[in-house]
């Protein structure tokens, strides 16, 4: 489709004022910017939420539509739409995990569990029969989806706050983790085995801005052929790329690509392609490909230079 899809957060309903939430509160004044979003493995199917407390449920196929818009209780931090793209489940900065039907566009939301501590991310195994949280107390509890009470295990081994958790799609056992503890883990989730941990530190080291750098993942992407995994770090401009090695339950460093800029997203098309969002209005966007074992800049892809002009033009809502 040659069209894009713009949807504008400030045009959305607003939470009439007055009108108490699922907690009981009347609205608080919130920006419209973006706090989380997610697509369903399919695609068919867009989540986001915003600083307004809204969660905005998108079909993409055959076209773009705006389903429903629902307010949460509390602003978000995560959320992930399950495989059989029934449910959307949303992590608030309370700890609550609360699952949204998509079946039902306009029903309430439902609390699942409760941490004690904020929620980073959330994430399910590729059968939807776990669900898995991340908090800032250092703790990745494993759950039974259906039964959310039911604690399978706790994978615990970080230092500091987890950020970022991922099941590795075609290695439906294994769970990988980053962490403010500079590492990255790989766990059998369901036993809550740590079988590998990457220390960032000893990759990253020369990027360092500073002696005591840390390497906190903001952004990881997987791609399943070829088994790589992708990261951006906050405040060093640079992505990292690794492979896994499933059968040694291994992360392998492979290449580090050095930005100009720093560096907002990253994500791998199901082929391999690494396309990387900067923040430089003259080239907003990058894409790599893996040739002869390393990553190599294209420039030459229409696809690239399209949505590149269509950052341009928009680069005021980019740069916020």
């Amino acid at each position: 489709d040659e069209n894009l899809f713009v949807y504008d957060c400030s045009s959305a309903e607003k939470q009439p004022l007055g009108e108490k939430g699922q907690d009981g509160k009347g609205p608080d004044k919130g920006s419209d910017d973006i706090l989380a979003f997610a697509f369903s493995p399919s695609g068919g199917y867009f989540a986001l939420t915003d600083d307004s407390k809204r969660l905005i449920l998108f079909q993409t196929k055959p076209s773009w539509e705006c389903l429903s818009v629902r307010f949460v209780s509390r602003r978000c931090t995560s959320l992930v739409i399950t495989a059989a793209e029934d449910k959307i489940f949303v992590a608030d900065k309370s700890g609550d995990v609360y699952s949204y039907s998509i079946t039902e566009p306009k029903a309430d939301g439902k609390l699942e569990l409760a941490h004690v501590s904020l929620l980073m991310d959330v994430a399910l195994s590729a059968d939807d029969q776990y669900i898995l949280t991340a908090d800032r107390d250092e703790k990745i509890r494993v759950s039974l989806t259906k039964a959310p009470y039911s604690i399978v295990s706790y994978c615990m081994g970080h230092r500091e706050f987890v950020s970022k958790i991922l099941v590795i799609p075609n290695c439906p056992d294994l769970l990988l983790s980053a962490s403010g503890d500079s590492t990255l883990r790989l766990w059998q989730y369901k036993s809550g085995e740590e079988v590998h941990c990457c220390q960032l530190s000893a990759i990253c080291g020369p990027q360092a801005t500073k002696p005591d750098q840390k390497y906190t993942v903001s952004r990881i992407t997987y791609c399943c052929q070829g088994g790589y995994v992708a990261i951006l770090c906050d405040s060093i401009p640079t992505v990292y790329i690794f492979q896994l090695d499933a059968t040694a339950q291994q992360l392998l460093y492979k290449q580090q690509i050095s930005l100009k800029h720093k560096g907002w997203d990253i994500a791998f098309q199901e082929m391999g392609d690494l396309w990387i969002l900067q923040e430089d209005k003259e080239t907003p966007l990058l894409l790599y490909r893996a040739c002869d074992g390393q990553w190599k800049a294209v420039t030459d892809d229409k696809g690239l230079q399209k949505m590149s002009k269509y950052i341009q033009d928009n680069w005021t809502v980019f740069e916020g």
